[in-house]
């Protein structure tokens, strides 16, 4: 027999019906062919982690700031490579000038 899988939003519905108690527990339960123990367990789970719901804009503050580290990285990263780039090929060109080959780098050419 296979599991269904329901997703945050239906459970959240199913649980806040609950709690509202318009309704009775076994009856939502039967009304949305549920297993009243795994409900149970949605309520609980629900009610252990109602706090995060006001954590939401901290978590968002953090994820804002992380992001804006990571493309500052990245920036970083970007002209060091441009730097990089624009060095090999100065050096390439003052070799070709005086006509000597360009020296190859032996562990760059096996990972080719």
């Amino acid at each position: 027999m296979s599991r269904d899988k329901y997703s945050a939003e239906f459970k959240s519905r199913i649980v806040l019906a609950i709690i509202q108690g318009d309704k009775d527990f076994n009856t939502i339960c039967s009304e949305n062919n549920l297993n009243p123990g795994m409900v149970r367990k949605w309520r609980i789970e629900f009610l252990k982690n109602a706090h995060k719901a006001f954590d939401h804009e901290a978590a968002l503050k953090s994820a804002q700031k992380g992001e804006k580290n990571l493309q500052k990285v990245n920036d970083q990263m970007l002209k060091t490579i441009g730097q990089l780039t624009l060095e090999r090929d100065f050096l390439q060109g003052c070799f070709r000038k005086i006509g000597h080959p360009i020296p190859s780098i032996p562990e760059y050419d096996r990972k080719k």
